[in-house]
């Protein structure tokens, strides 16, 4: 029944609908979610007291630069 499904073709076409769906911005952060959930689900099954150790994002990786206008000096009359 789902012999075929995972063929090079059709993964290139679920990427393509990801890729619209989310945008290339969230994807990272889809994907790296998604690492660390099946990380931790194998720690459960493994039976380890430890959980993954999760590093949060720095600020760098999640804020957009800030542009800042220069300001003119008023002039005198």
């Amino acid at each position: 029944m789902f012999e075929g499904l995972f063929q090079p073709m059709h993964l290139l076409i679920l990427a393509g609908i990801a890729l619209l769906v989310f945008g290339p911005k969230k994807l990272p952060e889809l994907g790296k979610g998604l690492g660390e959930g099946l990380r931790g689900f194998k720690a459960a099954m493994n039976g380890d007291d430890k959980p993954a150790q999760v590093v949060p994002p720095t600020t760098a990786q999640t804020a957009p630069p800030v542009v800042v206008a220069p300001q003119e000096t008023p002039k005198q009359v």
